[in-house]
C-alpha cells in the first residue's frame, strides 16, 4: 500500500536513476571508444629530420667531366627547339658510371641488385664525413683504412648504423684539371680510395648502408683487383662516386638523400646527392 504522493515519487525516482545509469553508460561507452588501444596499435610519430640547411654533393654533368676511361661519360644531341618546335628536346648518349653516379651491386656481380631495386628507405641515411685530405695530399695512393675509421669515432662516437660512409680526400678541387685522373707516365692512375679492410669492417662491424668517394672510383686509382668493389658491392651494399662539396658537411650529424636513377637493370647511374646539415 502507498500513501497519498508516494506513486509519484517512486516514478520521479526511477525515472532518474534510469536516466543516470543511460548517461553512465553513454559516458563509457564514449571513454572506451577514446581510450587508446594496444601499445602495437597506436602508430608511431614520424622521426623529425631538423635542416638549417641543403649542401648539393653533385658535379655537373657534360662532356667534359673526367671518366674512368677518358671518353665523354654523356653526349647531348638536339633534336627540338622552340624556335622551330615550340619546345627543346634533347637526346643523350650517356655511360652509367659517369658524373656524380651510384655503383649498385649489380655492377660487380651478376646476381647483384639491379639499381631500381634498391629500397628507398636506404637512400636517406645519416652521414658520415672521413677527412684524409692531408694524407691523400702528399700520398695519393692513400686509402682509407680502419685506423682512419677508429680515429674518426675516437672524436666523434660510434658510427650509426646503416650510415653512408663518405671519403672526403680533397680530390674535387682537381676537377677540369690532369690532376683528377693523375695518370703517371706509364697510364696508372694515381688517386685515394678506401681500403679493402676497412671496407669489410664497415660492412660486418657497423653495418654500414653505402660508401663515398670524391674521386673516381672506390679503390684507389691504382688498383688492379677492384677489391673493395668486389667487397663492398659483393655484400648487396652500394657505393658513390665523384661526389661533391663533402668539405662542406660536418664529420657527424648530416643526412643524406640519394636521388638515385630508376632504371630497369641498370647497373648504376648518374644521380643527385643533397645533405641535409
Amino acid at each position: 500500500m502507498c500513501v497519498p504522493g508516494c506513486r509519484e515519487e517512486l516514478e520521479r525516482h526511477f525515472s532518474r536513476r534510469g536516466l543516470l545509469t543511460r548517461l553512465a553508460a553513454a559516458g563509457a561507452a564514449g571513454a572506451v571508444a577514446t581510450m587508446p588501444g594496444p601499445a602495437e596499435a597506436v602508430p608511431p610519430r614520424p622521426k623529425q629530420i631538423r635542416v638549417r640547411r641543403f649542401v648539393d654533393l653533385t658535379h655537373t654533368l657534360d662532356p667534359r667531366f673526367p671518366t674512368w676511361d677518358g671518353h665523354p661519360g654523356i653526349e647531348l644531341k638536339k633534336v627540338a627547339s622552340v624556335e622551330t618546335d615550340g619546345f627543346n628536346i634533347f637526346e643523350w648518349n650517356l655511360a652509367e658510371h659517369s658524373g656524380t653516379h651510384i655503383d649498385a651491386p649489380f655492377h660487380i656481380s651478376a646476381t647483384g641488385q639491379t639499381v631500381e631495386l634498391i629500397p628507398v628507405e636506404k637512400l636517406v641515411v645519416p652521414l658520415a664525413v672521413v677527412d684524409i685530405a692531408h694524407k691523400a695530399e702528399s700520398e695519393p695512393d692513400y686509402r682509407l683504412n680502419i685506423y682512419d675509421i677508429l680515429e674518426w669515432e675516437r672524436i666523434h662516437g660510434r658510427l650509426r648504423r646503416g650510415s653512408c660512409v663518405a671519403m672526403y680526400s680533397g680530390w674535387g678541387r682537381h676537377i677540369g684539371t690532369p690532376r683528377y685522373r693523375n695518370r703517371d707516365d706509364k697510364g696508372v692512375m694515381r688517386f685515394p680510395g678506401f681500403h679493402a679492410e676497412a671496407a669489410e669492417f664497415l660492412a660486418r662491424e657497423r653495418d654500414a648502408a653505402g660508401l663515398a668517394v670524391d674521386t673516381l672510383s672506390l679503390d684507389h686509382g691504382s688498383s688492379k683487383n677492384f677489391r673493395v668493389h668486389k667487397v663492398w658491392l659483393g655484400s648487396g651494399r652500394w657505393g658513390l662516386e665523384c661526389v661533391a662539396n663533402l668539405h662542406d658537411v660536418p664529420p657527424r650529424g648530416a643526412t643524406l638523400v640519394v636521388g638515385a636513377p630508376k632504371v630497369r637493370g641498370a647497373s648504376g647511374g648518374p644521380c643527385r646527392l643533397i645533405a641535409l646539415v
